[in-house]
């Protein structure tokens, strides 16, 4: 039997196909398949070489239906030795092809397995032929053990030696990819680990924002996979394969990394004036010693002093309230400003305020706890965030990472920050990212300056949002459905 024109073509399908596969599972199947195929054989075994050891990954009898390992589960069997009797050990150890035309005629190894096998299942094992995978630095991988070639009646026959360089080529190209595929996944382990590691930076500085963190990434990942699940059910064009939801998981986990250069004054501020409480208290009760000292020289009478330190306390309490507020009103914000222009004015004109112009300003904050300056501070976190990541080599396969990341404080109408991007300039990624990253900020527990809302009122503020053209209303709708698929309380 010789080898025909279009055993060459097939054999190059099979090496391009090799070359081109980036699912290792499914690179190690085409190598089992295919190697019986081509010598149109009825058994196969492939083995890992793992720990000096031939571990069984995928075991397949066409005659006797028997396909083992294909659907992940572990073949439950003793690995081989590497003893020079067992033919796959003796291939593996001296990186060589073995042919046994019939294994019980041969005394070259110990067959002694195969034979008790044939016993209890009524199999006659007869050709063999036993092919290393090792790669171009001659690193082994495992072992394909192709069993029983057959000729055009189904007869058993030895296996046709023109066959053994092919075998062994088509096992040198897949042993060649799957050492690439172990260097990608080094990589990604790599990327992965420089992730945990600015992650836990970060929680030591705050640890509300590491929880952050991993909130983005469940619900990034949920999402994902409801829209995956979707495409499957031929209601979304869009889908999330592996790669692509590896990548964004990466991005989840890194999407606030600029947040270790921003102060931890401005981060965990839990109220509007925060520490400067304090100060405030401590200045108010100078200023009731301040008027009593005028009362007892003389300056001021006794009621004026009553009535001064009635008005300490309520405008002191008047702080303590507005520095919790949800809101404060147009009435408030006029009333702090008259605030602000009170003072005490001593025997030789020293004058001191009743609040300092910062302070002025941080009662007089809307809504949150940061003025406008420390906002800003907050938001260049995305900058720092870009800044940090443009000093990291990604893997091709998380380059979009850096990008993504930088651009989820992004709104489609263009309001958002840092670069007002709109519209088609955002990514599906990056919507999404925009969307869980405000969910989790409305829902969170363990915000030091606000309570959290429950999960309709926070979609309901994202859909508010999307109505005005900030956010993707149907990202919003998906991810309420997945929420809720999820068994997501809406507490």
């Amino acid at each position: 039997m010789h080898l025909q024109y279009e055993d060459f073509e097939k054999i190059m399908d099979i090496g391009i196909r090799l070359s081109t596969e980036r699912d290792r599972n499914r690179l190690l199947l085409t190598i089992l398949d295919k190697g019986m195929e081509i010598t149109n054989c009825d058994a196969s075994t492939l083995y890992l070489y793992e720990k000096e050891e031939l571990h069984f990954k995928y075991m397949k009898t066409l005659s006797q239906g028997i396909n083992r390992g294909s659907d992940g589960e572990v073949i439950d069997l003793p690995p081989v030795p590497m003893k020079e009797e067992n033919v796959c050990s003796y291939a593996a150890i001296h990186q060589e092809v073995v042919n046994i035309p019939d294994v019980y005629a041969s005394s070259r190894f110990d067959f002694s397995g195969p034979r008790q096998y044939d016993s209890l299942t009524g199999y006659r094992t007869q050709s063999q032929l036993v092919v290393p995978l090792a790669n171009n630095e001659n690193e082994l991988i495992g072992v394909l053990q192709l069993i029983n070639a057959m000729d055009e009646t189904g007869s058993v026959i030895a296996f046709n030696e023109e066959y053994e360089i092919i075998i062994r080529a088509l096992g040198a190209i897949a042993a060649i990819e799957l050492t690439n595929l172990s260097y990608v996944e080094a990589l990604k382990t790599q990327i992965y680990s420089f992730v945990e590691a600015l992650t836990t930076a970060l929680e030591e500085r705050t640890p509300y924002n590491a929880l952050h963190t991993r909130n983005v990434e469940k619900y990034a990942s949920l999402l994902a996979d409801y829209i995956t699940q979707l495409h499957g059910e031929g209601k979304c064009e869009k889908t999330f394969d592996q790669a692509r939801k590896e990548q964004l998981m990466l991005a989840a986990l890194i999407h606030d990394i600029g947040k270790l250069a921003v102060p931890l004054s401005i981060m965990n501020k839990a109220t509007r004036l925060n520490s400067r409480i304090e100060k405030i208290d401590d200045r108010f009760a100078l200023l009731r010693a301040l008027y009593e000292i005028d009362m007892l020289r003389g300056r001021i009478t006794a009621a004026e002093y009553e009535e001064t330190v009635k008005d300490l306390e309520t405008e002191l309490a008047f702080i303590h309230a507005i520095d919790v507020v949800d809101y404060v009103t147009d009435k408030d914000c006029e009333h702090i400003k008259k605030l602000a222009e009170k003072q005490h004015t001593g025997e030789e004109g020293a004058a001191l305020s009743y609040l300092t112009p910062q302070e002025a300003e941080c009662l007089a904050i809307r809504s949150g706890t940061l003025t406008l300056k420390e906002r800003r501070e907050m938001e260049n976190h995305v900058v720092m965030t870009s800044r940090i990541l443009e000093k990291v080599e990604f893997y091709k396969g998380f380059s979009m990472v850096p990008k993504w990341v930088g651009a989820h404080h992004e709104y489609l109408d263009g309001s958002g920050y840092p670069k007002g991007l709109k519209g088609d300039e955002l990514d599906l990624e990056t919507r999404l990212l925009t969307v869980v990253d405000i969910y989790d900020a409305l829902v969170a527990t363990d915000r030091p300056y606000k309570e959290p809302i429950s999960r309709p009122k926070a979609i309901q503020i994202l859909k508010d949002m999307a109505k005005k053209g900030k956010v993707d209303l149907q990202l919003v709708e998906w991810l309420d459905e997945a929420l809720e698929k999820e068994g997501v309380a809406d507490t």
